[in-house]
């Protein structure tokens, strides 16, 4: 389903935007303000598990684009989110060993959208990102995949740790892009598998890399250390694309 990505400004809209079932990605809420209705937006937001940024009024006068934000301002998704059991799902209505991939704090739109377009042409049943510190499905997202959006699943989760620890419990194992690690070539990266992706700045967080079973590395050459996120998860999807057509 795809929703009209929108700024949603004051507690009436707000409060009706939860309780109509849209897709959330970012509450922002005046620091201290403990009133009737706010409060209610917080139990709403909470019992969708939205996270709530709490932010002085100088953050709210700059993202609004109405001036009558009354404290509290919403972004809604362009697109409504899947599920890791959905992505798992289609992976067997396919007969495919499930291959996800999972972003480790992508906070670029551009980057995720690309990413997206990549798991979609590499044959990847889902992508999986976290709530926090991280791009939301946003249109600008939904143009960088070229249309991807439409036909991969996005999972957006609380703990990446949680969800990889629970993954591993239903057979899948998990590489992350790391340049301390193997080269990719050396590793067997085929079966049930997760492809685990850090943002540029920081690479994988380390509770996520310790998380995982292998650490992986794309052979570099020139004079800059590091890859842009996106185009490393597209060599290292189709390192694991290029060995599964070889079993």
């Amino acid at each position: 389903m795809r929703y009209k990505e929108q700024t949603i400004e004051g507690r009436n809209a707000v409060l009706e935007a939860f309780r109509s079932g849209k897709t959330i990605d970012k509450l922002y809420i005046l620091d201290g303000c403990q009133d009737g209705s706010i409060n209610n937006i917080k139990r709403e937001a909470r019992r969708q598990d939205t996270i709530i940024n709490f932010v002085p009024k100088e953050r709210l006068d700059q993202l609004s684009s109405t001036g009558h934000h009354q404290g509290v301002i919403a972004q809604a998704a362009a697109y409504s989110y899947s599920t890791v059991d959905e992505m798992l799902e289609a992976a067997k209505e396919r007969g495919e060993d499930p291959f996800l991939i999972l972003l480790d704090n992508i906070e670029d739109p551009h980057n995720l959208g690309a990413i997206i377009r990549t798991a979609n042409l590499a044959g990847a049943h889902g992508v999986i990102i976290p709530k926090r510190r991280a791009a939301g499905l946003t249109a600008v997202v939904a143009r960088a995949s070229a249309g991807a959006l439409n036909y991969t699943p996005v999972a957006k989760v609380t703990n990446l740790t949680a969800v990889i620890q629970e993954l591993k419990e239903k057979g899948l194992w998990f590489v992350c892009a790391d340049m301390g690690g193997e080269l990719m070539y050396d590793l067997k990266l085929t079966g049930p598998i997760g492809l685990v992706i850090g943002n540029e700045g920081e690479g994988v967080s380390r509770l996520v890399r310790e998380a995982c079973d292998f650490t992986a590395s794309v052979p570099m050459k020139g004079n800059i250390d590091s890859l842009n996120a996106s185009v490393a998860a597209g060599v290292l999807a189709y390192e694991i694309v290029r060995q599964r057509m070889r079993e």
